[in-house]
């Protein structure tokens, strides 16, 4: 005989928790003054509100962006991705555009590039390069997913973080995606975050 499942309930299959919900991921281009978050009792702008017409989904960001940072967020209901992408074993590479408020010295950015120790421990960048003539915007690449850990890397040499922009997440990049809009991820760049070692 067919059962038929209604909403709410839990189906399992041994002791595997089967989801009815078809899975999605949403890549947004997140502007400033949004937060990363699915409701704000404040009543402050949240990112969900950017991505409200790509359907009747359940899903919720992987990961967090302060609200003044922008740049790429991915948004999911597939609560595995989720945690492999945000346990720091995982070591999901992490591309920002940096802009402080006076050019970055040489003897400051060779500190940054062999690591420095903040009041949570050290941090090393993966990579580090001066991206204007002026030196006032640098590349930094990161894996750690540690709370505002790229403005406290600056801040903590005396700089003002102006602008701070993620241009890359876990080998998604920012590519004919305009700042406040979002897209779906294809099927393989689906498979490629699933397996990835990127």
């Amino acid at each position: 005989m067919g059962f038929k499942v209604k909403e709410g309930d839990t189906v399992k299959y041994g002791t595997k928790t089967l989801n009815p919900e078809r899975f999605v991921y949403v890549l947004l281009n997140k502007p400033k003054d949004y937060i990363t978050t699915t409701e704000d009792p404040e009543e402050r702008k949240t990112v969900m509100e950017l991505v409200a017409d790509a359907g009747n989904f359940r899903m919720y960001p992987v990961g967090r962006l302060d609200r003044n940072t922008t740049g790429l967020l991915l948004l999911t209901n597939d609560g595995e991705l989720a945690d492999k992408l945000t346990h720091p074993s995982n070591n999901v590479r992490k591309i920002y555009q940096v802009e402080i408020n006076k050019p970055i010295t040489n003897e400051h950015f060779e500190e940054i590039q062999k690591g420095l120790t903040l009041e949570d421990g050290p941090i090393k960048p993966d990579a580090l390069s001066i991206v204007t003539p002026d030196a006032q915007v640098v590349g930094i690449e990161i894996h750690s997913g540690r709370n505002r850990i790229v403005r406290r890397i600056f801040e903590h040499l005396g700089y003002e973080v102006t602008k701070l922009d993620r241009t890359t997440y876990a080998g998604l990049t920012k590519k004919e995606l305009p700042r406040g809009k979002w897209r779906f991820l294809d099927p393989k760049e689906v498979v490629k975050l699933k397996y990835f070692n990127n």
